[in-house]
């Protein structure tokens, strides 16, 4: 088998040589080369490019020498930008490769170039290379540069270093029809190959799951202002397509940022990272802070509409916007605990309208860990001849794909359509660019699009509670008009509240945290040999649960022998401690779930199986209304519970429930405390 994979690795490589001759480069080249020079990859790729885009093994080994001279001879190592000064000193001019980044000194009315690692500032440069290569304003670009050097004493405080010619590291034109024809020559999963190889990962070592998600990172790349997060473990190359890869791309490190960065500097009138920028990519969400106050509304603004106001006029740019991080703990305990989204600084972690804008949420956790069989030693597309084709192909949209053979169900909203259909668009851009696809092809990726918005939605219904409760997405064939529903694979089992008997004591609840969220609460409780105390854990500072529990204790001490003349009160002590199973802060509204926790203890009984109690009450046993009753169930449903014990002065609001989720559940009312008592523990 392993022979067969090598030979078909040998044919694709023969195939692509021929079909696209000349912007096809051996990417274990690159790799080589990488190792022993500090530049991106499509730098590296452009010069072998030049030199070694050939099968041929003489004329690569002659390239490869002629790149390690160039790279030797003008490439400037921080290390050495010294000696490359003098040189430039010495021979009068000297050609070099660094990263130029331009300012504008509007004191003296100059561009000044900065050199990352020459180490030189304030070098003039001529506008007409500002006005040509925009991007040396925003961040910079690598590029090869003839520099001159010529002191003249005469003249004060001026640079001796001057800029004689400067070309950007980028191809000088591109050819979408040439993508388009040589296309023909490929299947789809061919393509798929080589598009993966291109990005320097071997294609025969992944998983055709894992293939559609390194897929997915390009997709920013060729489809205008669409938004993404990828979120997972450490080490799975989440950052590298938009770092190495494309030129067009900018990753900007976690920390501070600017709504002047970003998007429009009022004092320069200069559009921002987005206006100059095809993909805007954030590393390490976590650390994202915006210095002004209405830096995330803007961010919202931008990506909902791809424009922003700023003073009196609107600004429209096409920018993606992606979000990467990391996820501390695993999946299973943040998806029983929290949402996905919880690795988002405080400022955007619990804001729906900030995720609503997300087009689609690439499961990070299924790429697995980068390692040296990842990495090809086979041909692809030199990384900029494929980034020019990424960036013509954003200048087209496939968007209205879907509706040649398929409707989209009911549950999707406009903002869900929209995600949907730039999807598919970004993906059909990547695998058929000519245009010609099938049924087949876009229902595959549609289904892929799909999930990744319904992973989305699912947050979005745990942080927003009902005005997301639609996360039931479908597609409707129009010629056989069945309909199919997607899901999402981490939505499976993990349930907070497990199947089964809990033990005596043990009773969960759900209510209204400290934040304002509804979360589940596990209250545990103990029946020892003692006094009659009543010993509380977990609770820390919060009075309100304080009280709440005491209000409990003082009812069952005072109703005890009304519920079973076998409880002391008495010769027992009973501790209790108090779980806030998804960190949202404790909630006040356990007196009801306590007392039963309390009972449940005492006859050493345990309470229905996969059961919750709603419900607050009073030290006088007056019951109270569930708040928010529809969200409340939702909760509970999320959490794995069968059986709700619902008050019955919220028999009223069943009316705000959708019969969808009430099927999920058996609803048992109760109409006092001591009813309560008894329905949890099935004795009525």
């Amino acid at each position: 088998m392993e022979q067969i994979g090598e030979d078909l690795s040998l044919d694709l490589d023969h195939k692509l040589n021929d079909v696209f001759s000349g912007r096809v480069v051996r990417k274990d080249l690159t790799k080589l080369m990488k190792e022993g020079a500090n530049v991106p990859v499509y730098v590296l790729e452009y010069l072998l490019g030049m030199y070694a885009a050939t099968d041929d093994e003489d004329n690569i080994r002659e390239g490869i020498e002629r790149v390690k001279n160039i790279l030797s001879e003008n490439f400037v190592r921080p290390d050495e930008a010294e000696k490359i000064k003098s040189r430039i000193r010495e021979l009068g001019q000297y050609s070099i490769i660094d990263k130029v980044s331009v300012t504008l000194n509007a004191k003296i009315d100059t561009y000044e170039a900065e050199f990352s690692n020459l180490g030189l500032k304030g070098v003039p440069i001529s506008p007409n290379y500002v006005k040509e290569f925009e991007k040396l304003l925003a961040g910079g670009i690598w590029c090869m540069l003839k520099m001159e050097y010529f002191f003249d004493e005469e003249v004060k405080n001026m640079n001796p270093f001057s800029i004689s010619s400067l070309k950007p590291i980028q191809m000088p034109n591109m050819d979408l029809k040439e993508v388009q024809d040589g296309r023909r020559n490929f299947t789809k999963d061919e393509w798929i190959d080589v598009i993966i190889r291109s990005t320097g990962m071997e294609p025969t070592q992944l998983e055709r799951r894992v293939k559609w998600h390194l897929l997915l990172r390009l997709v920013p790349l060729v489809e205008n202002n669409y938004n993404m997060c990828e979120l997972g473990p450490r080490g799975t190359g989440k950052s590298h397509v938009y770092k190495e890869i494309s030129p067009n791309s900018i990753l900007v490190s976690g920390g501070q940022s600017t709504v002047a960065n970003l998007f429009y500097n009022m004092s320069t009138k200069k559009v921002g990272l987005v206006g100059m920028w095809d993909t805007v990519s954030f590393d390490e969400v976590a650390g994202i802070q915006m210095k002004d106050k209405d830096g995330v509304q803007i961010m919202k603004d931008y990506m909902a509409s791809g424009s922003f106001a700023r003073g009196r006029e609107e600004k429209v740019a096409s920018a993606s916007m992606v979000f990467l991080g990391n996820i501390n703990q695993s999946l299973d305990s943040l998806i029983k605990t929290s949402h996905l989204f919880a690795p988002f600084p405080e400022a955007m972690a619990n804001d729906s309208a900030f995720f609503d804008r997300m087009h689609y949420y690439l499961p990070g956790w299924e790429v697995p860990k980068m390692r040296p069989d990842f990495f090809t030693d086979k041909y692809g597309f030199i990384v900029d001849y494929m980034a020019e084709y990424f960036r013509e192909m954003r200048k087209r949209s496939f968007a209205d794909a879907i509706d040649r053979y398929f409707k989209l169900g009911n549950n999707l909203n406009q903002r869900d359509v929209i995600a949907v259909r730039k999807t598919v668009s970004g993906f059909i851009k990547l695998l058929y660019p000519n245009g010609e696809y099938t049924k087949e092809d876009v229902e595959e990726i549609l289904k892929y699009a799909l999930e990744g918005r319904r992973r989305v939605k699912e947050q979005l219904k745990k942080i927003g509670g009902m005005e997301f409760y639609d996360v039931h997405f479908s597609y409707i064939d129009r010629e056989t008009l069945s309909e199919e529903y997607v899901s999402v694979p981490e939505q499976g089992g993990g349930k907070l509240i497990p199947e089964g008997m809990g033990k005596p004591g043990h009773i969960y609840t759900v209510g209204h945290g400290d934040s304002g969220m509804i979360g589940v609460y596990k209250l545990e409780n103990q029946v020892v040999s003692g006094t009659g105390k009543f010993e509380k854990s977990g609770v820390g500072t919060h009075r309100g649960v304080k009280e709440s529990l005491d209000t409990a204790f003082r009812y069952f001490t005072s109703n005890s022998k009304s519920i079973s003349g076998s409880i002391s009160t008495k010769t027992k002590d009973y501790l209790m401690h108090i779980s806030d199973l998804q960190g949202i802060g404790l909630t006040a509204e356990v007196a009801i779930a306590e007392l039963i926790g309390l009972c449940s203890g005492a006859l050493e009984r345990p309470v229905q199986e996969s059961l919750v109690v709603l419900g607050n009450m009073t030290v006088g046993g007056t019951i109270a209304k569930v708040e928010e009753f529809a969200n409340t169930l939702q909760v509970c449903v999320d959490a794995g519970a069968k059986r709700v014990l619902i008050p019955a002065s919220s028999v009223v609001d069943f009316q705000t429930v959708p019969s969808d989720l009430l099927i999920k559940i058996q609803p048992i009312f109760y109409s006092d405390p001591t009813d309560a008592v008894f329905k949890a523990l099935g004795v009525s």
